[in-house]
């Protein structure tokens, strides 16, 4: 069950309207990593925890949160949309919805929503369910929300650069806090969920002895000139405290050519060997009669 404040987590008030920046500021809404993305990403993942107790109730508040964010970021919008664009693009322009389009303002917005904010990103592609990542698995899903934070983190930064609106500013810095300690938050429920040795069960040991163990510990350079070699990583035991990384350099392909087997004739496809098919020495026609708008351009100039 969830319950509705009025209220927002925290201001959204912009000092000016900035169609622009409102468009932009969609990617943080329904973009891959806007706020709709972790919110639903979490939801699912708590929906689906199978784990009682405090690792699902972190799941939860953090989600619920996150709904407040999407909140705080389409109110955001709508204002910047208020009486936009503004008055020199107004005058040039009598009609206000057009003028808006003109001073920058997402068609969608000014067709779709009526001067409000759209799930869609700054481009106006429709948000989709496919940007979450809820497995059940809680150790993968933890590093996948950490990754989601993080590129959260950095759009948000990079909109706080574009904008000098003070309003705008603050809910940003806001934002910005909120990513850091969720960000925190799943790093530290990972390393407890070693600690607690929830690990075995969520990345299941018995799989480490059926892994090709001769390919576990290297790192293949296949890139002209790379460095990979002098990092940090070479010097010490791995993460998973069970080897140390090898580099091999310009190393050889393990598999044989990559060719595939001929279509069913169904599919039409071209492949070698097909009637007709190969060098005017060489090819053989199939027998028979030739049928078709290809045989007979083939037959016009033979």
């Amino acid at each position: 069950m969830f319950r509705h404040d009025k209220r927002l987590q925290f201001e959204a008030k912009p000092e000016k309207p900035d169609p622009l920046f409102a468009k932009k500021l969609q990617e943080l809404i329904g973009g891959a990593y806007g706020e709709m993305t972790v919110t639903m990403q979490y939801l699912f993942q708590g929906w689906n925890c199978r784990i009682e107790g405090k690792y699902k109730d972190l799941i939860m508040d953090v989600a619920t949160e996150e709904i407040g964010h999407v909140e705080m970021l389409a109110t955001m919008v709508a204002r910047l949309l208020e009486g936009a664009p503004s008055d020199t693009t107004a005058e040039a322009v009598r009609d206000p919805v057009v003028a808006a389009v003109v001073g920058g303002m997402d068609v969608q917005q000014a067709i779709v929503s009526g001067g409000g904010a759209t799930l869609a990103d700054s481009s106006g592609t429709p948000w989709n369910g496919k940007y979450i990542v809820a497995s059940g698995n809680l150790l993968a899903d933890f590093y996948a929300n950490v990754a989601a934070e993080a590129q959260g983190r950095v759009q948000t930064a990079r909109l706080y650069a574009m904008t000098d609106d003070p309003g705008v500013k603050e809910m940003l810095k806001f934002n910005l806090a909120r990513d850091t300690v969720h960000q925190n938050l799943w790093l530290a429920a990972i390393e407890e969920l070693k600690e607690d040795g929830l690990e075995g069960a969520i990345a299941p040991n018995a799989l480490f002895d059926e892994e090709n163990q001769e390919h576990a510990d290297t790192i293949w350079g296949l890139s002209a000139g790379s460095t990979a070699a002098q990092g940090g990583w070479m010097r010490r035991t791995a993460p998973d405290g069970q080897r140390r990384l090898r580099y091999l350099e310009d190393p050889e392909p393990l598999g044989g050519p990559a060719s595939v087997p001929p279509p069913r004739d169904s599919l039409y496809g071209t492949f070698a060997g097909a009637p007709g098919q190969g060098s005017e020495k060489g090819a053989q026609r199939a027998p028979g009669p030739r049928q078709g708008l290809t045989d007979k351009v083939k037959d016009a100039f033979d």
